[in-house]
């Protein structure tokens, strides 16, 4: 299959700038895998849409303010994103004005008051175009506490704001580690849990950092010529026992998000038909056809035009399904993308 084969025409009226006024107040489109019927709900609704005894898997990471701004020594203002820290206290990072960043050249980080400074140069270029960035000391969290921007995607044409610091995290944000959030659970309120656990349902943390691999375009023509970068999760003993233990009973296993569908699709294994405890890393890329392992519910946001998560829910649903709710989607004028409403695919 080739990425245009994923495309679809959204009004950019349609792209969420902003959050809803008040968290949870999103709407939900409920589609059913069964019969393509469709309902236009509310995200408080959410639990009524649950069977008893379901598990609902979250994702806790924590967005860092991974965006940072920093001079080169030509003078130039540079864009960093600190995708993830190495064992020798490098990061790797995406630049801007990339073809100008070499091997060698430095930068300084500071504040506007220049109360705060630390100094920076780039050691290697990878394969993937990140480069590997040294500094004079390792990096505290003062260095993203002081210097950091809330990593908000390109298509919010606006500057983060302080609103931004709670509202792109979600309430069970725990392990700090994603440049950007887990959007389906942004949706989530203590009321909405509440309503959930009161359905008879249990809601278990898992963790995968978000990083290049959900949110990178495809830039091949087809699909199997994609290669997703790798994503560090992990997974306590407590969760892998209540997941697969429900699996087993034959009870839903309803993934938040895709980042959660492709934690748990990589750490499932089959043969034992059981969810692998600890930490790992993934670069599964879900795409036609795809034999399901442990997913049986999705909670979901609308992706972008030709992305591996659109891809992903299409594998999951059916792609003539997903075009026809996206449709609908666009003539409801649902909000799409991060800020956006919600859809659960059951």
């Amino acid at each position: 299959m080739t990425i245009k084969e994923f495309s679809f025409d959204l009004p950019p009226h349609l792209i969420a700038q902003t959050p809803a006024d008040k968290r949870g107040e999103d709407r939900l489109l409920v589609l059913n895998r069964s019969d393509g019927s469709v309902v236009d709900e509310q995200m408080h609704h959410f639990a009524s849409y649950l069977e008893e005894g379901s598990v609902v898997v979250v994702n806790n990471s924590k967005v860092r303010k991974a965006r940072v701004y920093a001079t080169s020594d030509t003078g130039s203002i540079v864009e960093f994103l600190f995708l993830e820290e190495n064992l020798d206290n490098t990061w790797q990072c995406m630049v801007t004005k990339a073809k100008r960043q070499k091997v060698g050249k430095h930068y300084t980080f500071c504040n506007e008051e220049r109360s705060y400074s630390r100094k920076a140069w780039i050691t290697e270029i990878g394969d993937d175009g990140t480069r590997t960035v040294a500094f004079d000391s390792p990096l505290d969290e003062d260095f993203f506490r002081e210097l950091g921007h809330v990593p908000l995607p390109p298509y919010i044409k606006r500057d983060d704001s302080f609103a931004d610091e709670k509202r792109y995290q979600t309430i069970y944000a725990e392990t700090e580690g994603s440049v950007a959030a887990p959007t389906a659970g942004l949706h989530f309120t203590e009321d909405i849990l509440t309503s959930i656990r009161k359905k008879g349902c249990l809601i278990v943390p898992i963790t995968l950092h978000v990083g290049p691999g959900t949110f990178l375009p495809v830039r091949t023509e087809h699909l199997d010529d994609h290669k997703m970068h790798y994503e560090r999760y992990e997974i306590s003993e407590e969760a892998a026992n209540i997941i697969t233990q429900a699996h087993r009973d034959g009870r839903k296993i309803v993934a938040t998000g895709t980042t959660s569908v492709r934690t748990l699709e990589s750490a499932f294994n089959s043969a034992d038909q059981r969810l692998e405890s600890g930490e790992g890393r993934t670069n599964l890329f879900i795409r036609p056809p795809y034999q399901w392992k442990v997913v049986d519910q999705l909670l979901t946001n609308f992706h972008t035009p030709e992305s591996t998560l659109l891809v992903l829910v299409s594998t999951f649903a059916g792609k003539h399904l997903i075009d026809s709710a996206y449709q609908h989607a666009v003539d409801k004028e649902y909000r799409f993308f991060s800020y956006g409403d919600a859809m659960f695919i059951r």
